[in-house]
């Protein structure tokens, strides 16, 4: 499966061309910016977009425009471990996530982040169910 995504930092409209492949046990995602190719092969794709997101597009200052690069966007362990990590939560501080999204979707309340801060949101979140 192939996703053309909006980068935020870009020029322009610029996008990227994030391409999905199961390779054995592994998720392999492909990401194409600027004319070069990137891998990662993970155990779920958000792992995936994770990896690629801190080693390419982090530090060329791109974010890319969808809900996998989202503040307050999360995968459960079921989502990760029975879909491939294809779908996460939206979260809401102190309230159960119900609502999934495609990490490659997009949507009015995307909240472009890096990833260090959308893995700290994710902490609080889980933090602040108090279970």
């Amino acid at each position: 499966m192939e996703h053309s995504i909006f980068l935020i930092g870009g020029e322009g409209d610029e996008q990227a061309l994030f391409v999905e492949e199961e390779v054995g046990d592994n998720c392999r995602l492909i990401c194409t910016v600027r004319g070069e190719g990137y891998r990662a092969d993970e155990q779920d794709f958000f792992s995936a977009l994770q990896a690629i997101r801190k080693r390419v597009l982090e530090p060329k200052g791109l974010v890319p425009f969808c809900y996998g690069a989202s503040l307050k966007v999360w995968p459960s362990a079921m989502s990760r471990d029975m879909g491939g990590g294809l779908k996460a939560y939206k979260l809401e501080m102190g309230v159960q996530a119900k609502q999934l999204v495609g990490i490659f979707e997009e949507g009015p309340d995307v909240i472009p982040s890096s990833v260090a801060a959308q893995e700290e949101f994710a902490r609080e979140w889980f933090d602040s169910l108090g279970k």
